[in-house]
């Protein structure tokens, strides 16, 4: 089976997300992992290249010099894979862009509107294409919401809720040294705290389950630890094009909470409750009837679910096989087959900056609520 040859900058010795994208390339064998740009330390990236079994003249110094080389190369990479900080996306982004190279990029899109709007110009003109890691996204039960609520299943939708909460940041970790709190807590680097980590995360999340879109928001955010630079907890009023009602809470300071995600959606004739923390699972109630409790790949839901289960139900899955479902999907895109039409893109990426700059400019206004159409956008 032909493999799409891949690429990555960012990712070296140390990285969390970098190994994360490798596993989920790497479960369904449609990737090889063939050059990178692994770090801005030429000692790091060659280690790092060489531990990955990267050839050592496709270990590059520069993501400038290996877009330009692999673009030249009759075997060069098809696609790249972007896992650097919030503030390194747009610049490798658009260079891989330009040369003809395929583009899957972490999330959030960039650290600033600017450098967003920048790399959209560069995907708007170029032949590549573009995928955003939402990866949640790519959870059966999420996919399987998201075509119950498109088929009527839950009416008309009135109210729309995710909460996502965890408590690593607690504490001022960032002045321990802690690499991963260091650059996210950095203005600089992650453009925002909170709303940015996380919360685009809910925010995408309630978008792609409800297929609706949000019309104007308010938002309250904080940064409860001292001398932190950026929020570290934000709740979100949303308001809805269809008329619904939503909400964002998102943490990094809530104590207990390790990667809490929560969705509820209720419509006029039903509800979904869907937790992370048993993402197997799905709670379906209609109204004036017992609640049903729907499971990954379980009875009863068609080819819905079923279609990205990768085990028998009651045999958990997780975060790696919903990134992973990503991947694969990817795959079938760039190789030309028949693949899941909803994967973030750019315009994904640019919803989720529109909501971080709105909910900074509501915040610096006493919570005034902010429109799709204003200078936010």
């Amino acid at each position: 089976m032909r493999r799409i040859r891949l690429g990555m900058v960012g990712g070296g010795e140390g990285s969390f997300i970098g190994a994360v994208h490798r596993i989920a390339a790497r479960m369904d064998n449609q990737f090889e992992l063939l050059a990178g740009a692994l770090s801005s330390d030429g000692r790091r990236a060659g280690s790092s290249a060489a531990a990955l079994g990267i050839m050592a003249d496709r270990s590059y110094a520069s993501f400038e010099d290996m877009a330009r080389t692999e673009a030249a190369r009759d075997d060069g990479i098809e696609a790249v894979a972007i896992v650097t900080p919030n503030h390194l996306h747009a610049a490798p982004a658009i260079a891989f862009l330009n040369a003809g190279i395929h583009v899957i990029c972490d999330k959030p899109l960039a650290a600033t509107m600017a450098q967003a709007k920048a790399m959209k110009a560069a995907s708007d003109e170029s032949k590549a294409q573009f995928f955003l890691t939402h990866n949640y996204t790519g959870y059966p039960l999420i996919r399987q919401a998201r075509e119950m609520v498109a088929s009527g299943a839950l009416g008309s939708l009135r109210v729309a809720q995710v909460e996502y909460a965890q408590d690593w940041l607690a504490e001022p970790v960032e002045a321990t040294g802690n690499k991963q709190a260091s650059w996210r807590t950095d203005p600089a680097r992650a453009g925002a705290g909170a709303i940015g980590d996380i919360g685009t995360h809910a925010f995408n999340l309630l978008g792609f389950v409800s297929s609706d879109r949000v019309a104007s928001l308010a938002a309250d955010i904080q940064s409860f630890v001292d001398g932190r630079q950026v929020d570290d907890n934000a709740q979100i009023m949303l308001r809805f094009q269809s008329g619904a009602r939503g909400s964002i809470w998102a943490s990094q300071v809530a104590v207990g909470a390790e990667n809490r995600l929560h969705l509820r959606l209720y419509g006029d004739k039903a509800s979904l409750d869907w937790s992370h923390d048993n993402p197997n699972e799905m709670i379906f109630a209609r109204l004036g009837e017992p609640r049903q409790i729907l499971t990954r790949g379980g009875a009863g839901l068609g080819d819905g679910a079923d279609r990205w289960t990768r085990v028998p139900p009651g045999h958990p899955e997780g975060y790696l096989e919903g990134f992973a479902n990503l991947y694969q999907d990817i795959a079938s895109v760039l190789m030309g087959k028949a693949g899941y039409s909803e994967l973030p893109s750019i315009e994904a990426g640019m919803d989720g900056m529109w909501f971080i700059t709105a909910c900074q400019d509501s915040a610096r206004r006493d919570a005034a609520w902010v429109l799709r159409d204003s200078d936010a956008s």
